[in-house]
């Protein structure tokens, strides 16, 4: 019985240790990569260290099989922060969410440890179908204003999401990854041809593909003049018709 007692005040001991720890890694989360913390107390206030705090309560509700009890306390937390996780979501330590307004995580989403998301973020899923249906966020990962990530896919670690990409396929882990639909800048610190990864310079598919289609019309332009010799000269004049004729009647 002593011995019972004495094993359970250890698991008890340990799992408040894990918690600590997870709290501490929250905290030096939002410390490290917000400029604009200057004290722990300013960083309690931060409705994205409220939203992770409490989806770590209703996970542990979840996964213990308190689907309504868990569910209630998402609600609430997106009630209060604007930040909608669903309790199924896993989530690992020092995930930081910088203004999180509008932020969307699914129940299948799997997050790395030290993950920053900005406002509007969505980790999403695609029809209806059931399993895995949401992402995998590889650790140290950035995912930009607006980005949309959705899909059973793979973000590596270190990768980083533009603001505003629509992200459908998944991606290296050291990749950058911006437009819709995303597509890599660079890899490993090396610059792919295309546009850089300043929010100002976001390519615009619509604009491509109307300067794409404006040279390719030019193009064939080109080409038909050439094979006819220059341009089209305008017909010649066609001479009048003639009318029936017209007799004038005899005199006398």
């Amino acid at each position: 019985m002593v011995a019972n007692r004495r094993g359970r005040s250890a698991h008890a001991k340990r799992r408040l240790s894990a918690v600590l720890n997870t709290v501490r890694d929250d905290l030096r989360a939002a410390r490290d990569r917000d400029p604009a913390a200057h004290s722990t107390s300013e960083i309690l206030l931060y409705q994205g260290l409220h939203a992770v705090w409490m989806h770590r309560a209703a996970h542990a509700l979840y996964v213990r099989g308190h689907r309504f009890s868990a569910r209630l306390v998402s609600q609430v937390s997106r009630f209060l922060t604007g930040i909608e996780i669903h309790p199924g979501a896993r989530i690992g330590r020092g995930l930081f969410i910088d203004h999180g307004m509008g932020v969307v995580i699914g129940e299948t989403t799997e997050i790395g440890d030290d993950v920053t998301l900005y406002q509007g973020v969505t980790l999403g899923g695609t029809g209806k179908q059931g399993g895995k249906r949401h992402p995998t966020v590889g650790d140290r990962v950035i995912v930009g204003t607006g980005a949309q990530v959705l899909g059973p896919l793979v973000i590596g670690e270190d990768a980083k999401i533009g603001a505003g990409a629509i992200v459908i396929k998944d991606v290296p882990a050291e990749t950058t990854v911006v437009g819709n639909p995303g597509r890599p800048v660079a890899i490993s610190g090396r610059r792919v041809s295309g546009p850089e990864l300043e929010h100002t310079r976001l390519p615009d598919p619509v604009a491509e593909s109307l300067e794409s289609l404006t040279r390719r019309i030019t193009e064939l332009e080109h080409q038909l003049g050439s094979t006819q010799g220059g341009p089209e000269a305008p017909p010649a004049p066609r001479p009048p018709t003639p009318g029936p004729e017209v007799r004038t009647p005899r005199k006398g």
